[in-house]
């Protein structure tokens, strides 16, 4: 792996992501993010790690526009400024993320076998947390029975 740490752009594979974004003009870098996510939701089989990599690097970018998101790595990842994420958007990344740490995925599959693994998946679990917080219990009935 061409992996340098856990993070969503810690990697050569998301590192590429990112430039191909700042090469790509404005208008059509929601739809390089979006395509990233679809092909993380819908593998024909196994998801490949580039695809799962590519699809990290995408659902951080859509945190990273969420109010309780953080920003993007500016080492590796994207230096040009990024398009208002569709709120749609959120829910692909929360499904791709999903992918990503699935049984069928090839970068899961190598990240359980890295002394990292565990952090990885922690960074992974938290960026969908992010996108899809649990509901807090409900204190008080919305009527009387």
């Amino acid at each position: 792996m061409g992996t340098w740490g856990a993070g969503p752009f810690d990697n050569d594979t998301a590192a590429d992501f990112a430039d191909a974004l700042d090469e790509t003009a404005a208008g059509e870098r929601e739809s390089l993010i979006r395509s990233a996510l679809e092909r993380a939701v819908d593998p024909a089989d196994q998801l490949d790690a580039a695809d799962a990599e590519r699809a990290t690097a995408a659902a951080a970018l859509v945190v990273a526009q969420h109010p309780d998101g953080e920003p993007t790595c500016s080492n590796y990842g994207p230096s040009e400024p990024m398009p208002e994420i569709f709120a749609d958007l959120r829910v692909l990344a929360i499904d791709a993320l999903d992918q990503v740490i699935a049984q069928s995925s090839e970068l899961a599959e190598l990240w359980d076998e890295a002394p990292n693994g565990p952090k990885w998946r922690q960074d992974i679990a938290l960026l969908g947390a992010i996108l899809d917080p649990p509901i807090p219990p409900q204190e008080e009935a919305l009527f009387e029975m």
